[in-house]
């Protein structure tokens, strides 16, 4: 409500007692700066306080500028990435052990699609932006978003190809310990290879080895869920989606008690209207709808 009203002190208390929490930074400053993307109070703080926490806000804010035009084809987009670009190495100048600069900067590869050779054991050996995801990594060796930026860099949808995606989701969940939100990485990949023009599409998921990683996560990631500092809306999500598509409707039914009043577009959208989905699936487990009568 403060970055709607133009105000930032609050945004700078909740971002700077996460400057050793990596995680739970780049949450905050994702949801700040989607709120702050269309006013001027990121500008507005870097002039008025400058500071590694106002960089980073304008270094996120900058990004998705960047990355809201390009996919919308504008013709100011290439302007607003090397501004992005620009703001994301201030911020990590002004704190250079935080990731947080260099994920933001790793989800501009896929306007310049970087060709780094990849590591060995990955069948396709897709080349990307993997010398900036390994400087990110020895920063941050399980960072949550930079797994999935860089795995969206492999989007057909972005220029890359199913091949590629399924085989970066399988390498990058597979170095994952069993609890770790990454192990969500292959029904990532999954959704976004779905065809609903394909022969029984919906029915994927049931497949044993969608139900064994789906029931998986549920059972090794999902309690660690109570610990967390904040609610992780997108991996339940997935999570809740895969398990309602399998027809594990009690387990899904957990995890979308666990989300609260709080929903995301994706999974959803890619089947339909979000709210339309998630409404089915909330009802399909014997869960109440916000404002139905």
């Amino acid at each position: 409500m403060d970055v709607r009203a133009g105000r930032y002190l609050s945004a700078h208390e909740v971002l700077r007692e996460t400057r050793q929490d990596f995680e739970l930074r780049a949450h905050r400053s994702l949801v700040l700066a989607s709120e702050a993307a269309g006013t001027d109070l990121a500008e507005r703080w870097l002039a008025e306080e400058p500071g590694p926490d106002a960089a980073l806000l304008w270094a996120r804010v900058a990004m998705l500028r960047a990355l809201r035009m390009a996919d919308a084809g504008d013709r100011r987009a290439g302007a607003l990435d090397r501004i992005a670009r620009a703001a994301c190495e201030r911020a990590a100048k002004l704190a250079p052990e935080d990731p947080t600069p260099w994920v933001a900067q790793l989800s501009l590869a896929r306007l310049d699609r970087p060709h780094d050779p990849a590591p060995q054991g990955l069948l396709t050996a897709p080349t990307g932006p993997w010398y900036l995801f390994a400087h990110i990594l020895r920063l941050d060796p399980w960072h949550r978003e930079a797994h999935h930026r860089f795995l969206s860099f492999f989007f057909t949808r972005y220029g890359g190809s199913s091949s590629a995606s399924w085989d970066v989701a399988a390498f990058l969940s597979q170095r994952a310990a069993a609890s770790s939100p990454l192990r969500l990485l292959p029904l990532v990949a999954l959704v976004e290879d779905y065809n609903p023009a394909a022969l029984l599409a919906d029915r994927t998921w049931e497949q044993p080895q969608w139900i064994t990683a789906a029931t998986g996560v549920h059972r090794n990631w999902f309690p660690t869920v109570a610990g967390y500092r904040f609610t992780p809306v997108v991996d339940l999500a997935y999570l809740a989606h895969a398990l309602f598509m399998a027809k594990c409707e009690f387990e899904a039914r957990e995890v979308l008690t666990v989300m609260g009043p709080y929903a995301s577009r994706m999974p959803w959208s890619v089947f339909g209207d979000p709210e339309e989905q998630l409404t089915k699936a909330r009802r399909a487990c014997g869960l109440p709808v916000p404002h139905d009568p």
